[in-house]
């Protein structure tokens, strides 16, 4: 029996633990997080969308099936065509004008975490890609499901940041997480162990530089 992407959240527990329960999600799910930080995230967010983007173009390239060629397609598309413009509406609530996106700089934790998924697509195959996108792919999705169990999460207009709950928790995206899950599955299903343990190593890797994210929007770092 091969491998499931569950093997790889295994693997990293701690890491992936610290992730998903990190200070920052705790705040998102209890209203209590600082709303300058918020902010700070928000507009960083924003430029790993369009990095994002990129590694779906990077996905592209390098597809061997229709079907790969495909899914890369469409992950660009609602990118491009659709998540970043609610992603700059989104913002526009918070008081973050599109202008001011378009000038910012990019926070060290961004460089990071997008530079090292370019880096690991470039590098490697199409699977290393995926599992260098999967903390974020997978994660959010998993994050909305934990906020959620916690007894101390506020919904609705109790909560400033109830809406980004939503996004996560929405059946689109909750869709897009399984089916990004159902991809790594049938892929790891065929892997060595030792191709494992180098999975590992980008999983874990991007696992941290998701955390290192979290903690520039706590400390509003640049």
């Amino acid at each position: 029996m091969g491998y499931r992407f569950s093997d790889l959240t295994h693997a990293c527990q701690d890491d992936w633990r610290t992730y998903i329960e990190h200070d920052f999600v705790r705040g998102l799910g209890d209203g209590t997080l600082d709303e300058g930080a918020f902010r700070h995230y928000l507009k960083q967010d924003y430029l790993f969308l369009i990095h994002f983007a990129r590694a779906f173009a990077l996905a592209a390239y390098k597809s061997r099936t229709l079907a790969d060629l495909r899914q890369a397609h469409e992950g660009l598309k609602a990118i491009v065509d659709l998540e970043l413009g609610l992603h700059v509406g989104y913002c526009q609530e918070w008081g973050i004008a599109e202008a001011d996106l378009a000038a910012l700089p990019e926070a060290r934790a961004t460089l990071a975490y997008t530079r090292y998924v370019l880096d690991t697509g470039n590098r490697g195959d199409l699977l290393d890609l995926h599992v260098a996108l999967a903390p974020c792919l997978v994660g959010y999705g998993v994050i909305a499901d934990w906020i959620n169990a916690r007894p101390s999460t506020l919904r609705g207009d109790a909560n400033p940041y109830d809406d980004w709950i939503a996004m996560y928790e929405s059946e689109a995206f909750q869709a897009a997480r399984r089916a990004e899950e159902a991809w790594l599955d049938a892929r790891l299903a065929d892997v060595t162990p030792a191709r494992f343990a180098e999975l590992c190593t980008v999983f874990r890797d991007a696992t941290r530089l998701e955390i290192d994210f979290w903690q520039m929007g706590l400390d509003r770092a640049l």
